[in-house]
């Protein structure tokens, strides 16, 4: 009797060169969602995936449009209505590439060096997508796929995907399945497979502060007119006291505590001060007094200066005083706040704190809740039986410090549970400059997907 799962298995080793292949094709595309400019990259994009799930005969392969960029859609439903049904999501979109300068090689050229791929996209998420597909054909092709699928890839993640919950909502018949897997997670260390069992919401924000109606000469008006940056630098200093926690009125309000059960399962995770310290290069760690780094990572929520801006910022000198001056906040939140509630809470401390010499606006930009999932589901029991098998040890349970709105809006929206289970590393740079994909750790990650598909079928 054809052992089809050992099969499957072979056929992913003998192709892998050509999955490689298709996946330097997909990272070249620079679909960076945040940039106008790169629109048509972005279609681009959506149809490679969508030409790839036709290349694996899904069928009822589209093209959704929404308000922003399409999702990609496509079923493979030939395992029969007795069988499972799994929604994959991922998304095609990616960050920009910027600095450019301080890329080894250029950011939509892929290359190899060593173990590694080298682009914008390849570990976040495109590598994750394209380990999926291949796990698919290895599988289909070989015996046929024991569980029925359909994918959801989208290209507003990287923005906070702001018309999925639209999307959802329209369409929640059509996307109806058992449960949910999404890649777009990683492992905590090439020999450490990674269940992520819950994700960080994000409240990401604009503040502005104006002052004088023009730039001014500080000789003529410094101590007389307040400088807005000045103002911007002492609202920021105060939301945060000496023990590392946020001063919004109301911010832990609603946060959920960590039980005894958890905080030991995250003490055995080998995310150490030392460990912190290497991957960032920090001397000394800081945050919320009373907490372990990695439960200031994943289950306590944050508030981030994500960028400043103010005056003159060019080389040499120029003595302005200017007018305005710009912060990008954002708050990686926990379950179970809700962004809109810490929209309020940080409007609130500017009411109570900006001086009377400025205006100020803040505007919420982007916006996203936490989810939590069962560590207990069948769905999550089978991923841990499939990295078992590959990795020879059971995985590790983690909460994730990023944001992945998607889980919490197919709670919502689908009633479904999601495995989260990816093979980023650490050190792949996701989102800087000379992002990596470990290309042995994504080899392995496609046999997981390999043996995940059998279980389930099974």
């Amino acid at each position: 009797m054809t052992n089809f799962r050992a099969v499957a298995i072979d056929y992913a080793h003998l192709n892998h060169q050509r999955f490689l292949d298709a996946l330097k094709e997909f990272v070249s595309i620079p679909s960076v969602s945040t940039d106008p400019e790169r629109s048509n990259d972005m279609l681009e994009a959506a149809q490679w995936v969508a030409d790839r799930l036709r290349d694996l005969d899904c069928l009822n392969v589209q093209l959704f449009p929404t308000a922003g960029y399409p999702v990609v859609y496509g079923e493979l439903m030939k395992a029969g209505p007795a069988a499972k049904t799994i929604l994959v999501y991922g998304h095609y979109d990616v960050q920009p590439a910027e600095p450019l300068e301080l890329w080894e090689s250029d950011a939509f050229e892929p290359e190899v060096r060593g173990d590694n791929l080298y682009g914008r996209g390849a570990s976040d998420m495109k590598g994750q997508v394209m380990a999926t597909l291949a796990a698919v054909e290895a599988v289909s092709h070989n015996g046929g796929m024991p569980v029925n699928l359909k994918f959801l890839i989208e290209g507003e993640e990287e923005i906070g995907s702001p018309n999925l919950e639209e999307f959802l909502e329209a369409h929640k018949d059509m996307l109806s399945c058992d449960f949910a897997i999404n890649p777009d997670t990683g492992m905590l260390a090439a020999d450490l497979p990674t269940i992520t069992y819950a994700l960080r919401g994000l409240a990401y924000f604009e503040l502005r502060v104006y002052g004088p109606s023009h730039d001014l000469h500080s000789g003529l008006y410094g101590g007389v007119v307040h400088n807005p940056a000045q103002v911007l630098c002492d609202l920021i200093s105060g939301m945060h006291d000496s023990q590392g926690r946020v001063t919004l009125p109301g911010f832990y309000d609603n946060v959920r505590p960590i039980d005894q059960d958890e905080r030991e399962e995250l003490s055995r995770l080998p995310t150490t001060d030392a460990f912190y310290r290497e991957e960032t290069g920090v001397p000394v760690l800081w945050g919320e007094v009373g907490y372990t780094p990695v439960e200031r990572v994943g289950a306590r929520p944050t508030l981030e200066v994500n960028g400043l801006y103010s005056g003159f910022t060019g080389e040499g000198s120029k003595t302005v005083l200017p007018a305005w001056a710009m912060a990008k906040i954002s708050c990686r939140l926990v379950p179970d706040q809700n962004p809109d509630v810490v929209y309020r809470q940080l409007k609130a401390y500017l009411e109570n704190h900006a001086p009377e010499t400025v205006r100020y606006e803040v505007k919420q930009l982007v916006n996203g809740p936490a989810s939590i999932s069962d560590r207990q589901s069948d769905a999550v029991q089978t991923v841990i039986k499939a990295l078992e098998t590959v990795w020879g040890k059971r995985p590790a349970f983690r909460r994730e410090g990023g944001s992945v709105p998607v889980v919490a809006h197919f709670q919502t929206y689908l009633g479904i549970e999601t495995a989260n289970f990816g093979f980023a590393l650490p050190g792949d740079n996701a989102h800087g400059p000379n992002e990596k994909l470990h290309l042995p750790t994504w080899q392995r990650g496609i046999d997981a997907l390999v043996h995940f598909f059998f279980n389930i079928g099974e």
